[in-house]
């Protein structure tokens, strides 16, 4: 057998295959965010690495086919979602795949929609009792009077953007 990768952890999760019946798996990659294409990227390296004896991949792209998506869901055994930032990692991919029935990888709704909101998980891991950076908050009113932002902050800080994935919009200052 050649060295593809075989998705067990998914394979757990999906309806019931009878013996002998590839998996048909559904590639979710792409979308709107500004990491579509890291996302289309890593949607090639996976179809690649799969067993094709055992997957039957069907890519979607949510910018341009979740009505083909919602469709094919009868016919989906499991979904592997590629998408990053907002739309991807923040819970509403997810949601979608619980309303049309498909069995996915990775955090739920909620996990997803929490883990994306960075300022909502640091308050929920220090609640935890995880070591997390110190941080702040920039107030709607911090932009009338950015010294009042200031007095709350040591320089160099990290400015990052609550609900963006990856490294988007980052700056140091």
């Amino acid at each position: 057998m050649e060295n593809k990768a075989e998705l067990s952890s998914l394979s757990a999760q999906t309806k019931r295959i009878p013996s002998g019946c590839k998996i048909r798996l559904a590639l979710i990659a792409g979308g709107k965010s500004g990491e579509r294409e890291v996302s289309l990227a890593g949607a090639k390296g996976v179809e690649q690495a799969l067993n094709r004896e055992k997957y039957e991949v069907r890519r979607y792209d949510p910018a341009t086919d979740l009505a083909q998506l919602a469709a094919d869901a009868p016919t989906i055994d499991v979904a592997f979602i590629l998408l990053h930032g907002l739309f991807g990692e923040d819970g509403t991919m997810q949601g979608f795949l619980d309303l049309l029935g498909i069995p996915y990888q990775g955090a739920g709704v909620l996990g997803s929609a929490l883990a994306m909101d960075k300022n909502l998980a640091k308050v929920l891991y220090k609640q935890a009792g995880l070591t997390v950076a110190p941080w702040e908050m920039a107030q709607p009113e911090d932009q009338q009077n950015p010294g009042r932002l200031l007095s709350r902050i040591s320089l160099p800080v990290v400015i990052k953007p609550i609900r963006q994935g990856s490294s988007l919009g980052m700056s140091l200052a």
